[in-house]
């Protein structure tokens, strides 16, 4: 039997110039309506194999979601991920996006109604840090989320993710990374901006997006985010995808 196909789509109609402004001032990075209204375009020029990643996370999603079971998106942004997963799970898994930006949620259940899907499909505004509800979950994905989780609330957070996941159940991770080598910290961010560069972010763009990310965005080292999962109960943990400052973890009850 064929694997079935596995297509995230993308809507990359309007390009991200959100930071091509040399002498706007530099704020806080926000999921605000700006960044919603060109995200699929920046996450997909500025996340290395980001349709590849996209795709390996749908392929292990199939092997462990389970009909009459909830899948949750955590940080769902645009749906991406939901709407590629759609066409091949079982239409009895019930899909949940969770994300604290409205105007993210906006898009996303805009590309649903788009989608023309009949799968239930929920999107819910909630903020990681306030606490959120996960029950009966057979696959949980979170998709460069966990980065944005202040690290006072990273386990807690987990810990909620685990008791809400049925035995057998998985958590599939995209993070950002950083190195305790200095070495290859800072090999790895040259490289990595040589590939935003080569997907035509200029110097400005790739410094004041850097800044505005600063204080926001907080990468752990590789070690530390699967020495949160073990932590929290996770009793099988494999990275299934690595480029330079970027990785894939999967986490199974």
């Amino acid at each position: 039997m064929s694997a079935p196909k596995i297509t995230p789509i993308l809507d990359t109609g309007k390009k991200d110039t959100v930071f091509d402004q040399p002498h706007a001032s530099i704020e806080d990075f926000s999921f605000n309506a700006k960044v919603a209204d060109v995200f699929d375009d920046m996450v997909s020029r500025s996340v290395p194999f980001y349709m590849e990643m996209q795709r390996m996370v749908c392929e292990l999603a199939t092997d462990f979601a389970r009909p009459n079971t909830h899948l949750y998106d955590i940080g769902c942004s645009t749906a991406t991920t939901l709407l590629a997963l759609d066409p091949v799970l079982d239409p009895a898994v019930t899909f949940v996006g969770l994300d604290n930006s409205a105007d993210m949620l906006a898009k996303a259940e805009e590309k649903a109604k788009k989608s023309g899907t009949s799968r239930e499909m929920r999107f819910v505004t909630a903020d990681l840090h306030q606490g959120i509800l996960i029950e009966n979950a057979s696959v949980i994905t979170m998709l460069l989320t966990l980065q944005f989780v202040r690290p006072l609330y990273r386990e807690k957070v987990m810990k909620t993710l685990y008791q809400g996941m049925n035995d057998q159940g998985c958590l599939l991770i995209i993070e950002k990374l950083t190195s305790e080598d200095t070495i290859f910290n800072r090999l790895f961010i040259q490289h990595y901006y040589d590939f935003k560069r080569r997907n035509g972010y200029s110097e400005i763009e790739i410094s004041k997006k850097r800044e505005a990310l600063e204080n926001v965005l907080i990468p752990y080292r590789l070690e530390e985010n699967i020495e949160l999962l073990k932590w929290a109960g996770f009793k099988h943990v494999e990275l299934f995808f690595r480029w330079y400052n970027f990785c894939g973890i999967i986490a199974v009850k």
